[in-house]
């Protein structure tokens, strides 16, 4: 039998997330020194607020049903596919390859938080709503371990 969440308490647990990354990638975001990679890290902490707006409008009855589109995400699993080992020291400085890391760990992990969440829900709005959101998360993962890879492994004159 599924565990139906009310839709309030889901919002509730959403919106929370949704600000502790935003403060996450503000956070993550003082630890390297590449510019670039800065600029990254604030535009993803830019978009968790998008997120956060979207779920408080949402609250708020502001928003039709299918505001959030569910449009096809490619999950290359790059992370998943690198060896665990130990997760980079937060308390120092990163480079821009262990940065793009940590924010793709934490969006797979949003990702399967969500996705989680949708399962214990028979289908309806609530259900749908996780389901959109959990795509949100796996676009932003989608982006970083793009990041990741084409700085990770930059592109040769040589091809």
């Amino acid at each position: 039998m599924k565990e139906n969440i009310p839709i309030d308490k889901i919002l509730e647990i959403a919106i929370r997330k949704e600000q502790e990354a935003r403060a996450f990638y503000l956070d993550l975001g003082k630890r390297v020194q590449d510019p670039a990679v800065r600029e990254t890290l604030e535009f993803l902490a830019g978009e968790e607020a998008k997120h956060q707006e979207f779920l408080e409008k949402y609250r708020r009855g502001e928003l039709a049903g299918g505001a959030l589109a569910l449009s096809t995400v490619v999950d290359y699993r790059i992370l998943e596919h690198l060896e665990e080992g130990e997760a980079p020291d937060l308390s120092g400085p990163l480079t821009p390859e262990q940065a793009f890391l940590v924010a793709a760990r934490r969006e797979h992990a949003s990702h399967e938080v969500y996705l989680r969440l949708s399962h214990m829900h028979s289908p309806g709005p609530a259900r749908d709503l996780l389901e959109k959101m959990a795509n949100e998360e796996l676009r932003h993962k989608e982006k970083v371990e793009y990041l990741y890879a084409n700085t990770a492994f930059p592109q040769t004159s040589g091809g």
